[in-house]
């Protein structure tokens, strides 16, 4: 049997069903925002809207860069740098992962050689200018910044504060349930050291940093004039409308504390500080100096950062041993 034979198209006619049957143009699809973005974020009056999380990030001091290894951002860090005393153990493994590009601060060479899209500077002093590294400096190399919340120019630091700090870090690198998970935490842990302290006396605190010819102290508008205010304790230099600033010993004498928090960071160990303090006789008649009562802290715990909550109630134990 032969199969019945079918009429011949004209070629217009072929070329127009053939057009008609060619395969659609194929269009590359548009890449959908990573979860959470954009994200936009203002800090210290710098507004950045991130399309997608950091993948090159710098830290450069402590506390910002555990506040990193808390969110599990390890593998987010290209290079660290500037620690004022030890990571925390918990941290020490993945951030012994990270490269450290300078003891302290790196030169704008060493920073731009690590090829960074996002540097988090804990300090202002992180974002100096006359180095190369100031925040505009480096947007115009094409690098976002952040700056720790405790230095913007606003009003005193709060635990709020602290809780905003991780939250936006977390957003910034699309991780907002790790932040909201440390929240919780550090919320529970702060209110265990509130309902301990309830109805106890407050004590007279002066912060010992550093300083010899006048006293390098805590401030009102820091971190650490809260925690010692949650602690138990009243800084007698709330007044100083600084987040550290210089007093005088005069001052100190005056204001009586009636404990010395000494800051432990640096090559001037506690003993010594202790040392200075004891052997002034101007201070002799300091109810500290005189009943020989000092709390210690690291520095890092004293800065706006993840050690905060756990802080509190290290120094509460110190300025109220009966009330553990």
């Amino acid at each position: 049997m032969t199969r019945p034979r079918r009429a011949l198209l004209p070629a217009a006619a072929l070329v127009a069903l053939l057009a008609g049957c060619a395969a659609p143009t194929e269009r590359t699809p548009e890449a959908k925002p990573a979860p959470g973005f954009p994200y936009t974020v203002t800090n210290c009056g710098v507004t950045t809207t991130y399309q997608a999380p950091p993948k090159r990030a710098v830290t450069m001091n402590q506390h910002v860069t555990e506040v990193m290894l808390a969110l599990g951002l390890e593998k987010s860090l290209v290079g660290t740098a500037y620690l004022d005393d030890a990571i925390l153990p918990a941290y020490k493994k993945a951030y012994d992962t990270v490269p450290v590009l300078a003891k302290e601060y790196p030169s704008k060479e060493a920073l731009l050689a690590a090829n960074p899209d996002f540097v988090y500077g804990g300090y202002a002093s992180a974002f100096d200018a006359k180095d190369g590294r100031g925040r505009d400096d480096l947007k115009r190399s094409g690098i976002d910044t952040r700056l720790n919340a405790e230095y913007c120019p606003s009003g005193s630091t709060s635990l709020d504060d602290l809780y905003r700090e991780v939250r936006e870090t977390g957003g910034t690198f699309g991780v907002p349930d790790r932040a909201e998970t440390w929240i919780r935490g550090a919320r529970t842990t702060v209110a265990a050291t509130e309902k301990r302290l309830k109805g106890i006396t407050p004590v007279s605190v002066f912060v010992y940093d550093s300083g010899d010819k006048t006293a390098f102290t805590a401030g009102g508008k820091g971190i650490g004039n809260e925690l010692i205010t949650r602690a138990g304790g009243r800084n007698v230099f709330a007044d100083l409308d600084k987040t550290f600033g210089d007093a005088t010993w005069e001052q100190v004498l005056d204001r009586r504390p009636d404990v010395i928090v000494i800051y432990d960071y640096g090559t001037t160990t506690v003993a010594q500080k202790k040392k200075r303090l004891l052997d002034d006789p101007a201070l002799k008649d300091v109810p500290a100096i005189r009943n020989r009562r000092f709390a210690v802290l690291p520095l890092s715990d004293t800065v706006l950062g993840v050690r905060v909550p756990a802080a509190v109630d290290k120094l509460a134990a110190q300025l109220h041993p009966a009330a553990r």
